[in-house]
């Protein structure tokens, strides 16, 4: 590199480093540490080496860029803004002011560029791998010989913080395991965390530990070093068959003379008497802020016109493989623009009434079956859960690294084992299975499922919270709802898990009563694109109920309907059930009108899709007039309010559950045709 090369490459730095301390301090909130000194490995990777377009943030073959340590945000977000992308200086300047496009932590949708809303820490890296797993995938099933069109690497700037979350841990392991070489991880090591040095917590060797998950692992002593650092990543890129890391030295608040290197630069502005210090102390003008000089906003922007050669060239090659490989081209077409095979849903199972009927997570595995075959987007697997949650694809293999054999095949689903394979064994890793299928939803091309025990969904939260907060179709398949989960007790029934993801905005939370309703829950899944999906089955047998008496089972598309009353008009009372309790308030409804008490029985398979609906039809189901209400769920009572109000009655749970047989626990907590019917008439009174 010559000596105006250097002048150049530096001046770029410094640049990213006080564009993004002076939005801070002009926010007087922020975290200036990462941006001061990760400042030279983001510059060299995002202009070595990041394949994007900033005219065209979608493009199908972009690397992947995630900032993992999200709380470095105005780092990104001054690579965006001198890359050339959609985002103004004054968006700089109006870093964390409301309706803002820099917001204090990146968020999806909010800034052109951004591939993924982080700061939680942990749960950027482990989106990572699910966007490493998805490029992986596609790759396999769409690329052809001389027509690769799915080639691009995923890349993650990740903290102290990011390493110490155990989620991390759990995807780390599961990347390595996969051999995931094009996962590139740059590790931010700068021995700080907000309350201190690392020395106070976190001393484990990170290298060995990486190596021993199987990961390419490499050390750059000083984190100005871009020869360095872009010698390590042309080292990982040809490492194609492990995932890497490179732990980059580096100093927090770097130039800053009171504060590099101390917690200080961590998570507040430097001061206005800092920052003219640091400006000052590594040679910047401190004259003006927010200052770009010409020669770098012309040298960063260059992206635009390598970004547009870059894109080319692949449409170019695309196209080649359309006249090759039409049918294939098309439906990589279709699966990346998110849309569905027309009559996708024609075929869809359908389930005969039966008294004895099936366990819901039995119905979904036969839906799911179906699903496989029209959807070669929708992959996924469980917690090491498959034989339990049912939530495998028979037949379509295994996702494993290509080069694998199986010391023991035993419970394997397909008989392939290779990046193909629709079946993603994760483990007993709920967190990290929830992250990394946020993930390849970010990614595209894939329409991402989870299996896992209902109880176990407090384990997942986190990155379901994310999931919803993106709007990011992920379908979580939760099983054993309730204390009908029987001998194995309080430890794995869950009673308050349903009332707490119902919160959770943006999540639409569906109880199917019976198989006809799994189909329509699924159905409503697959075609929701605002956001993710949970499905809640049931471990016990429940009857198939005859659709020619009750009402279709196609009115789960809004949420609550009317199943069954026993006359025409207003009712005495309704009762109100989901899951396998719909049928007990049938049952109590059904021994209720013998009494000649007029009874209405409403399944309520999901709240947020009933509360979308017109509030002529909410009155309809339930008639405001109408006070006397039963809500029947072996859950906690707490939140049925909504729907009783305070006069109403919900027979439910107001603690654990106990280890006995499914039938002795709802006769011991009061879960029965008998209780509904002693609140029902208590209210009709």
């Amino acid at each position: 590199m010559s000596n105006d090369e250097k002048r150049l490459a530096e001046s770029c730095i410094n640049t990213i480093r006080f564009l993004s301390v002076d939005a801070i301090q002009k926010a007087r909130s922020g975290h200036p540490g990462l941006p001061m000194g990760g400042a030279a490995m983001a510059y060299t990777l995002w202009t070595r080496h990041l394949k994007h377009n900033p005219a065209n943030p979608k493009w199908v073959d972009r690397d992947r860029f995630v900032l993992s340590a999200g709380h470095g945000s105005m780092l990104l977000y001054s690579l965006l803004y001198l890359t050339g992308y959609d985002l103004s200086l004054e968006d700089i300047k109006d870093f964390r002011k409301w309706g803002s496009k820099t917001p204090g932590h990146p968020e999806l949708g909010i800034t052109p560029g951004v591939e993924v809303t982080t700061g939680p820490l942990g749960q950027g890296i482990s989106n990572a791998v699910g966007m490493a797993i998805a490029e992986a995938y596609l790759a396999a099933i769409y690329n052809r010989p001389g027509h690769e069109i799915v080639d691009h690497y995923t890349y993650v700037i990740a903290g102290d913080g990011d390493l110490m979350e155990g989620v991390a841990f759990e995807a780390s392991a599961l990347a390595g395991h996969l051999g995931l070489g094009k996962l590139i991880v740059l590790y931010d090591d700068n021995h700080i965390s907000l309350a201190g040095s690392t020395y106070l917590t976190f001393t484990e060797d990170l290298q060995k530990r990486f190596a021993a998950c199987n990961w390419h692992v490499q050390y750059v002593e000083d984190g100005n070093d871009i020869a360095e650092i872009d010698k390590a990543l042309i080292n990982a890129r040809e490492e194609t068959g492990r995932p890497s890391i490179i732990s980059v030295r580096t100093l927090i608040g770097y130039g800053a003379p009171n504060k590099q290197n101390t917690y200080g630069a961590h998570g507040s502005p430097l001061g206005p008497e800092e920052v003219i210090a640091a400006k000052e102390n590594i040679g910047w003008p401190t004259e003006q802020e927010f200052f770009i000089p010409d020669d770098v906003l012309k040298h960063m922007q260059g992206a635009l016109n390598i970004g547009e050669k870059h894109e080319f060239g692949w449409r170019a090659a695309f196209n080649r493989y359309k006249e090759a490989f039409p049918e294939d081209a098309a439906d990589f077409e279709r699966v990346m623009d998110g849309k569905l095979p027309e009559n996708w849903d024609s075929d869809l199972p359908q389930f005969d009434s039966d008294t004895k009927g099936i366990a819901t997570r039995k119905a979904s595995e036969t839906v799911m079956q179906y699903l496989a075959t029209c959807l070669p987007e929708f992959i996924g697997g469980s917690a090491d859960l498959n034989p339990s949650c049912f939530t495998w694809l028979k037949g379509y293999g295994d996702f494993e690294a290509p080069d694998t054999v199986p010391g023991d095949s035993q419970g394997a689903v397909g008989s392939r084992w290779d990046y193909g394979g629709r079946n993603i064994h994760y483990g007993v890793r709920e967190h990290a299975m929830g992250a990394i299928s946020g993930g390849m939803a970010l990614h595209g091309g894939i329409i991402p499922f989870t299996g896992t025990f209902l109880v176990f969904s407090d384990y997942m939260r986190p990155p379901m919270r994310l999931a919803a907060l993106m709007g990011i179709r992920v379908i979580y398949v939760f099983t054993h709802d309730s204390i009908g989960v029987g001998e194995d007790g309080p430890t794995h029934q869950p009673v308050e898990q349903i009332m707490s993801l119902r919160n959770i905005p943006n999540l639409t939370v569906i109880r199917p009563a019976d198989a006809a309703e799994v189909v329509e829950a699924w159905r409503f899944a697959i075609l929701n694109r605002k956001g993710p999906t949970t499905l809640i089955f049931t471990r016990q047998n429940v009857p198939n109920l005859d659709r020619s008496e009750y009402a279709s089972a196609r009115n789960l598309r809004k949420g609550g309907y009317i199943l069954w009353e026993s006359a025409e008009g207003l009712p005495e009372v309704i009762l109100i059930g989901t899951g396998s309790d719909l049928h007990i308030a049938l049952e109590a409804g059904k021994k209720l009108a013998e009494e000649k008490i007029h009874v209405r029985v409403v399944a309520l398979p999901s709240w947020e899709i009933f509360d979308g609906q017109p509030e002529e039809y909410r009155e309809k189901v339930l008639p405001s007039s109408v006070k006397a209400r039963v809500a029947v769920e072996a859950g906690i009572r707490q939140g049925w309010e909504h729907y009783v109000g305070l006069e109403g009655a919900v027979v439910g749970m107001d603690g654990f559950g106990a280890s006995a047989p499914a039938s002795v626990l709802y006769e011991k907590f009061g879960i029965t045709e008998e209780h509904v019917i002693q609140a029902a008439k208590k209210l009709v009174k």
